[in-house]
């Protein structure tokens, strides 16, 4: 009797039955850049918030403390997500149940209450307690973990609109609605990104994207037009010095902020944007206090770190063991890279202001949290990827 040899059946290549191992090497490079995006912000936020915090509170120091708290408990989250296998939020249960969460959050910034915080012109944020939540920044998360659990469960069906891309252009169509109404065009847009660059990993046809971007496009244009700040904007984009003193003011300080800091920067302490010229200079233009403190090399390093995050995030999802990691790393990756250079582009004033902030870097506690329980995610996911 001749003993049989059975062959190991091999695994297809592709996104469908990727190989699995470990990719500790993609896992630590993440950790790496995310740490030191992490601790700019901290060193940024110190330096650009002395005098808002003064006027404020009167403690110097009181926006760093409170961003070193946020960072706490973000550590935290991405600890927990990251020790919690990436499979787990892949129930349709917990990933409906987010996004109806996320809706009612949105919901209540509409009517008027004490618990609702406004802040130039728009209704963001709720006050729960002690803390103050920003719910649009959740929406990114539980339109990742949505869309992620949706397209690996219908992969075969990615091109059929009734079955996928019509689940998925609801939900969107949904917090979008509820998002534009605070208003936050910016955002929009944002999630729209987000969502096509998950659509494109699952394998839509490229003139359906294409189809997607122009409708997006077209919409958000629309929208531009039909509302008198934004038109503002546009108008102030297209020439600051129209309005130096008003709708251009902040493009033109960041620009002055930007060009003093020249090659090596004036040194932490000593911008002009730590002194509150530039509006926002802990927020949405913290890259600014970037380029002015650090100069064109300290701008550059964080441009580096992106793209380091962005190439890094290709790498987990060509890796991912199965499809839904892989959609869950290209919607966290793009969220990240998509977010900071629109964020550095608006800064720069290659696009009008949007009110984005930089992930990991800019001040605020509901973007920093959710930043780093995605985060935690993504490495998750690295960590359960094949060996490069």
């Amino acid at each position: 009797m001749t003993s049989a040899t059975t062959a190991r059946p091999q695994r297809a290549s592709g996104l469908r039955s990727p190989p699995v191992g470990r990719n500790t090497r993609t896992f630590a490079a993440l950790a790496v850049v995310l740490a030191l995006l992490s601790l700019l912000g901290l060193v940024m936020v110190l330096l650009s918030a002395t005098v808002t915090s003064i006027e404020t509170t009167g403690d110097p120091f009181f926006h760093a403390k409170r961003h070193a708290l946020w960072l706490s408990f973000g550590l935290a989250a991405g600890i927990v997500t990251l020790r919690v296998d990436y499979h787990r939020w892949r129930a349709p249960l917990l990933t409906t149940g987010a996004v109806l969460l996320t809706l009612v959050a949105l919901s209540c910034l509409l009517v008027p209450s004490p618990l609702v915080l406004v802040g130039n012109g728009s209704a963001r944020w709720i006050r729960v307690g002690g803390l103050v939540i920003q719910p649009s920044e959740a929406a990114k998360l539980a339109l990742v973990l949505f869309a992620a659990s949706l397209l690996s469960r219908r992969l075969d069906r990615v091109w059929m609109i009734r079955e996928t891309l019509l689940p998925l252009l609801m939900v969107f169509g949904a917090v979008a609605a509820l998002i534009l109404a605070q208003p936050s065009l910016g955002t929009v847009l944002l999630l729209g990104g987000i969502l096509l660059v998950m659509l494109f990993v699952a394998g839509l046809p490229v003139r359906h994207v294409a189809g997607l971007v122009a409708l997006g496009t077209g919409t958000a244009f629309l929208f531009a037009l039909g509302s008198g700040y934004r038109r503002q904007r546009l108008t102030s984009y297209l020439d600051p010095w129209s309005d130096p003193y008003g709708a251009g003011y902040q493009a033109l300080q960041a620009q002055v902020g930007i060009a003093s800091g020249g090659l090596t920067g004036v040194g932490p302490g000593g911008a002009r944007a730590n002194l509150a010229y530039v509006p926002y200079a802990h927020t949405d233009f913290i890259f600014v206090t970037i380029a002015e403190n650090l100069g064109f090399v300290g701008a550059l390093a964080v441009v580096v770190l992106f793209l380091c995050l962005g190439v890094l995030g290709v790498r987990v999802v060509r890796d991912a063991p199965d499809p839904y990691g892989a959609f869950l790393a290209a919607g966290i990756s793009g969220w990240f890279v998509l977010q900071a250079f629109t964020n550095i582009a608006v800064a720069q004033s290659l696009l009008p202001t949007m009110g984005v902030t930089l992930p990991f870097v800019s001040y605020g506690g509901s973007s920093l949290i959710v930043n780093l329980a995605a985060a935690g995610i993504l490495l998750n996911v690295a960590r359960q990827g094949r060996t490069a």
